[in-house]
C-alpha cells in the first residue's frame, strides 16, 4: 500500500486549479465507498501535505490511497491515478515478499510488537499534525490580532485628536464670552463709578444751599443726570449652547468612524473567502478581447470569428468567469476605474444566453451595473453611491442566499440581494459594455485580493 509520502508527491504533480478540484471532492461524501466528507472547515486552509494528513486521519491510508485513486480519475488526471495504482501494487507485492521471510524468522509476538508499534506512529503523526494545525491556528490569531490593532490605532487616534480640538475650541468660546461679559461688566461700573463721583460732589454742594421757599428742590439746579439704574444690567451668556453643539458634532463624526471601522471589518471577513476567477473564453461575445490570462475584458470594434457555442453570448457583451460555485461562500474583485458602463455579479448556469437579456434575479442575474450619468442600478433600482467607484468587490453565501457588492477603497457597503434562492451552479459575470465615440475603452480587471490573515 503507498504511503502517506507517495501520496503527497502524487498531489504535488497537481496544478493548483486540479488540486482545489481534488478538495472540492473531500468535501463530498462517498455513499459508493463509505467514505464520509472531510470538513470545509479544515480543507480551507490545508495545503498538499495538510491534506494528506487529513485523509489519513478520516480513512486510514489504505482508504486515503483508495479515495485519491477515484478522485484523480473523476478530474481527469488518470495517469497520476495509474501512477499511485502502480505503487501500491509494487509496495503489497514487496510486503507479500518480505512477510514470507518474516513469518519463517518471526513468531506472532513481534508481529503483534510491530502492529502496535505502527498504530503509536499514526498517533504520533496525528498529534503531530494537530500541533501543525494549533499553531498554524495561533499565528492565524496573532496577525489578525496586529492587523486589527493596526486598523484601530489610527482611528481612535483621530478621534482622540478630535475630542482634544474640540475641548480646546469650547474652552476658547467660552473665554471669548466671559471676556465680551466681563467687558461689558467693566463699562458698566466705570459708568456707575462716575456717577457715584458726581452725586458725593452734588452731596457736598447740597450742604452749603441756603433752603428758601423759591428753593424747595435743590436738584433742580443741576445740571448733571444720573443713569437710571433699572436700565442697566448684564446678559449673562448660555455656555451649555456651546458643549452641546460641540458635543453633538464629535458624536457626529465618532459614529462616522466607527461606521467606517466597522465597514472595513466586514469587507476583511468576506475577502478571507477570495477566490482565483478567470474568464471563460467560450462564453465570450465576439467583440469581446480577452487577455492572456484571463483576467481582463474590453469591447473591441469589429466581431471575432468564433464559433457560436450554446455557450456563448451572441447579443450582450458579456463574458462568464471558467469557475463555477455550488456552495459554501467565495469573493472576488473587480477593477472598473475609468469606464463610463459596466455589468458585474454572478448568474446561474441556465440563464438565457442568446438574444435580448434582461438581467433580473428572476431571470438568474444577481448583478450591479454602471451606465452613463453617472447611474449605478441593480436590477433597474437607482443606488445611492458616495464616490465613483473604483474596485468593486462581489461576495456570495451560496447557503445563505445572498449576493452583495463592496466598494473596495473605502470597504463601504453598495447593495446586496438577500433571501436568493440558488439551487443551480453559479459564473461569475461580466460585461464591460460597449465601446463608443471614444469613451468606455477601459477593461474590466479581475484584481488580486489584498487579503491579511
Amino acid at each position: 500500500m503507498a504511503t502517506r509520502e507517495d501520496l503527497w508527491k502524487i498531489l504535488q504533480n497537481l496544478t493548483n486549479e486540479e488540486f482545489k478540484q481534488f478538495q472540492w471532492f473531500l468535501k463530498e461524501s462517498d455513499t459508493e465507498d463509505g467514505f464520509s466528507a472531510i470538513p470545509v472547515a479544515r480543507l480551507e486552509r490545508a495545503d498538499r501535505q495538510d491534506t494528506v494528513d487529513l485523509m489519513v486521519q478520516n480513512y486510514g491510508c489504505p482508504g486515503a490511497v483508495q479515495k485519491s485513486t477515484r478522485i484523480l480519475g473523476k478530474i481527469g488526471r488518470n495517469d497520476l491515478s495509474q501512477d499511485l495504482s502502480n505503487i501500491s501494487l509494487e509496495l503489497r507485492d514487496l510486503k507479500n515478499i518480505d512477510s514470507v521471510g518474516l513469518e519463517r524468522a518471526s513468531d506472532n509476538k513481534k508481529a503483534k510488537l510491530g502492529q502496535v508499534k505502527a498504530e503509536i506512529r499514526l498517533m504520533i503523526q496525528d498529534r503531530r499534525m494537530m500541533i501543525r494545525q494549533i499553531q498554524r491556528s495561533a499565528e492565524i490569531s496573532r496577525r489578525s490580532s496586529d492587523r486589527q490593532t493596526a486598523d484601530c490605532v489610527p482611528v481612535f487616534t483621530v478621534l482622540m485628536q478630535s475630542i482634544e480640538r474640540s475641548l480646546a475650541d469650547v474652552i476658547e468660546q467660552i473665554e471669548e464670552k466671559q471676556r465680551t461679559t466681563q467687558k461689558q461688566a467693566d463699562g458698566l461700573i466705570r459708568e456707575l463709578e462716575k456717577d457715584i463721583s458726581e452725586l458725593t460732589k452734588r452731596a457736598a454742594e447740597v450742604e452749603h444751599l441756603p433752603l428758601t421757599e423759591d428753593d424747595l428742590n435743590p436738584l433742580q439746579s443741576f445740571s448733571y443726570t444720573p443713569k437710571n439704574l433699572t436700565q442697566e444690567s448684564i446678559s449673562l451668556p448660555s455656555y451649555g449652547t456651546i458643549v452641546m453643539t460641540k458635543v453633538k458634532e464629535l458624536q457626529k463624526k465618532i459614529d462616522k468612524e466607527m461606521e467606517n471601522l466597522l465597514n472595513k471589518a466586514k469587507l476583511n471577513r468576506v475577502q478571507q473567502f477570495a477566490k482565483d476567477v478567470t474568464l471563460d473564453p467560450d462564453t465570450a461575445h465576439p467583440n469581446l478581447i480577452l487577455s492572456e490570462d484571463g483576467q481582463q475584458v474590453y469591447c473591441g470594434y469589429e466581431k471575432l470569428n468564433l464559433p457560436d457555442n450554446p455557450e456563448r453570448f451572441n447579443s450582450a457583451v458579456n463574458v462568464l468567469g471558467k469557475q463555477s460555485f455550488s456552495s459554501g461562500r467565495f469573493y472576488f474583485e473587480v477593477q472598473v476605474r475609468g469606464k463610463t458602463a459596466w455589468d458585474l455579479g454572478v448568474v446561474k448556469e441556465s440563464i438565457s444566453r442568446k438574444g435580448s437579456i434582461r438581467a433580473s434575479p428572476k431571470g438568474g442575474h444577481w448583478t450591479i451595473c454602471l451606465r452613463e450619468g453617472p447611474k449605478y442600478q441593480a436590477s433597474a433600482v437607482s443606488l445611492s453611491v458616495k464616490a465613483p467607484l473604483n474596485k468593486v468587490g462581489v461576495f456570495v453565501d451560496y447557503e445563505e442566499g445572498s449576493v452583495s457588492f463592496y466598494n473596495v477603497d473605502s470597504a463601504e457597503p453598495i447593495h446586496s440581494f438577500s433571501e436568493c434562492s440558488f439551487k443551480e451552479k453559479l459564473y461569475p459575470f461580466f460585461s464591460p459594455s460597449v465601446y463608443h465615440d471614444g469613451l468606455n475603452s477601459a477593461p474590466l480587471v479581475i484584481s488580486p485580493v489584498n487579503y491579511t490573515d
